[in-house]
């Protein structure tokens, strides 16, 4: 049993950044998913603006999970903490309006069932936003 869980272990420590990712990206999918059920199913909002409401307070957990367990961002002073905020919401707007394409062009056009629409869009802001996160916002700084 020990050896098992030292495996288990070093595999996590080796790819610890993106099993952190993938851990909190998908309580930020489920986040993102309950909040559009509770805006679009349960308050009868539009789905384009049930999509935004849920974007914005999923943004709010992701930079903190993203910045605090995924990335472990070493950025501490204000302004610094600001600009990556200032990054990582605009990075999100990007992918957001990916996703508001996906669901307009899938639920509005192609007239296929919005919940599957926003799973599919869901996915692919996943994919868009960790790719952007690595690369761009929480990327180590040159000393």
């Amino acid at each position: 049993m020990k050896k098992l869980w030292n495996f288990c272990w070093d595999m996590y420590r080796k790819y610890e950044e993106g099993i952190n990712y993938l851990i909190f990206g998908f309580l930020a999918f489920v986040l993102n998913y309950v909040l559009y059920y509770v805006f679009a199913g349960l308050l009868g909002i539009h789905h384009l603006v049930s999509t935004a409401l849920s974007w914005a307070l999923t943004v709010v957990f992701a930079y903190w999970t993203n910045r605090t367990f995924v990335f472990k961002s070493k950025n501490n002073n204000a302004k610094a903490v600001r600009d990556e905020f200032i990054s990582f919401v605009g990075a999100r707007v990007a992918t957001e309006f990916l996703e508001l394409g996906v669901m307009f062009l899938m639920v509005d056009c192609a007239h296929i069932n919005e919940y599957l629409s926003k799973f599919i869009g869901q996915v692919l802001v996943i994919v868009a936003n960790y790719f952007l996160s690595k690369l761009w916002i929480f990327k180590e700084k040159s000393k």
